[in-house]
């Protein structure tokens, strides 16, 4: 699979940002259709509402007016349509005119060089529709890329599974020990509203075979390896295990941080067997963690809303349990150890089958960003952002509506606010990435010409992490605002 996009698709590549939002009404309207949901006698769960869901944005390429054809059939930056560029697509693809390095380094350079941006900066800005990159500043550089490392996490598993994948939450049944395993798929979005639903499924299913008292069991042999992420016990993240509710929060939020279980698969079976009895099922003793039996009929399944709803989250969100998942599921996929060490080899290994990626020096030491042995360049996620936007690739496309948009929504809701940024405001679609000494941003922009550029800055050394989130804004801001010709 080669990089970059068509000209004749730019159109196309456009819509899956633009129709998608950023405003309507006050709503984001970049959620795809919700997928008629897969019930197997229990149903599925879609994060952010209930089955179901609106109908799909209508398309909308006439909101950029600039990416039409100029009445000669060329660009309107002079470059014949269909004249190879960059992996052979074209560089002048849809009209709008095509922003120029040296205009770019002028507007961005300044900003770059802010004490605020730390000891090392580097960034990458590239033309969408052609895949070329039309400003570099160390862009080849592996740094840490802290929660940006998502988008090639999500890139890795939406290519490896596809994007209607559901994770499976499954009831066992083993009739000679006449017990019921409850099997973690790897589902951290299972609600206690679904984990209900699996009951009554499975409850129905235990009194048609005349199984009143039975034994419950969870199996959670899917993951293998160490369950702690390398910061360990930490509010940003539970222990990473095949099965649990609500990522094992003990509060009742559904975003950001707060209080983990200890062990949020022992939990979510102690939750099922209360179910259960509540359904009239007498359940011997406490749950035990086993290993179903081959062969074991199933009972009842539960299966979460498909993967590019989980992506879309992960990425608004920044919610670092779905991301963790989502390598895992990679690995699972492609036959690794589904560990962090069989994750960080199945994304790679997704991503090189993707011809001219710039992976070296890259590492994917875990799915979510928050290890720090993560690497990363400006290059690849603007690269990344570009394919995900490949008419080619309408399997990535939840990469892009996924994107938090500029003051509204996500880990932009209270950015881009102020004069200097407020250019960015609903034109600046972008993944953030924060940890101590480290801050990064990397998304798409519309320029004011009318182009969709990708874009990346990612800064090191930091020390003041509200000034680098307001240097960063900045530069894509001045990106949205200039024509840079």
């Amino acid at each position: 699979m080669a990089i970059g996009s068509a000209a004749v698709g730019l159109a196309v590549a456009v819509s899956a940002v633009t129709v998608t939002g950023p405003w309507d009404s006050g709503q984001r309207t970049a959620e795809r259709v919700r997928a008629a949901a897969w019930d197997h006698r229990a149903g599925a769960d879609h994060p952010g509402g209930a089955r179901g869901g609106p109908a799909p944005a209508p398309g909308a390429p006439e909101v950029l007016t600039a990416l039409g054809t100029a009445p000669d059939g060329s660009d309107r930056d002079g470059a014949a349509q269909g004249d190879p560029g960059r992996n052979g697509a074209a560089p002048g693809a849809g009209g709008a005119p095509l922003p120029t390095r040296t205009a770019l380094a002028d507007a961005l350079e300044p900003l770059l060089e802010r004490d605020a941006l730390g000891t090392l900066r580097t960034a990458s800005v590239t033309d969408v529709a052609t895949g070329r990159q039309l400003y570099g500043a160390k862009a080849d550089r592996a740094v840490v890329p802290a929660s940006t490392i998502k988008i090639a996490t999500s890139v890795a598993a939406l290519s490896a599974l596809g994007d209607d994948h559901r994770i499976p939450t499954r009831v066992l049944w083993d009739e000679d020990g006449k017990r019921a395993v409850l099997v973690g798929g790897g589902d951290p979005t299972l609600t206690r509203a679904g984990l209900a639903r699996l009951a009554d499924a499975t409850a129905r299913e235990l009194a048609e075979r005349g199984a009143e008292r039975i034994d419950l069991a969870y199996d959670v042999s899917l993951y293998t390896g160490p369950v702690r992420h390398p910061i360990g016990v930490n509010d940003n993240i539970a222990p990473v295990v095949a099965l649990m509710v609500e990522a094992g929060r003990l509060d009742d939020s559904t975003r950001g941080p707060a209080p983990r279980s200890a062990d949020p698969a022992g939990d979510a079976a102690e939750a099922f067997a209360d179910r259960l009895r509540d359904r009239g099922i007498d359940v011997s003793g406490a749950p035990r963690a086993a290993k179903a039996p081959k062969g074991a009929e199933e009972l009842a399944v539960h299966r979460s809303a498909p993967l590019s709803k989980l992506v879309e989250r992960a990425l608004t969100h920044s919610d670092n349990d779905i991301a963790e998942a989502l390598a895992r599921q990679t690995a699972a996929a492609r036959g690794e150890r589904v560990s962090f060490a069989g994750a960080a080899h199945a994304v790679r290994d997704q991503l090189e089958e993707y011809e001219g990626l710039s992976l070296k020096g890259a590492r994917f030491a875990d799915g979510s960003g928050l290890d720090r042995a993560d690497r990363a360049s400006a290059e690849l996620l603007t690269e990344l952002l570009t394919l995900a936007a490949d008419p080619d690739h309408p399997e990535l496309r939840s990469v892009l509506s996924g994107l938090p948009v500029a003051r509204f929504n996500g880990t932009l809701g209270g950015r881009f606010d102020d004069t200097a940024t407020r250019a960015g405001a609903g034109l600046v679609r972008a993944k953030t990435g924060t940890l101590t000494g480290i801050n990064t941003l990397a998304g798409t922009v519309v320029s004011a010409d009318g182009r969709l550029l990708a874009f990346a800055f990612m800064a090191s050394g930091t020390t003041d992490r509200q000034g680098a989130h307001e240097a960063l804004d900045r530069l894509a801001s001045a990106v949205a605002n200039c024509g840079c010709r």
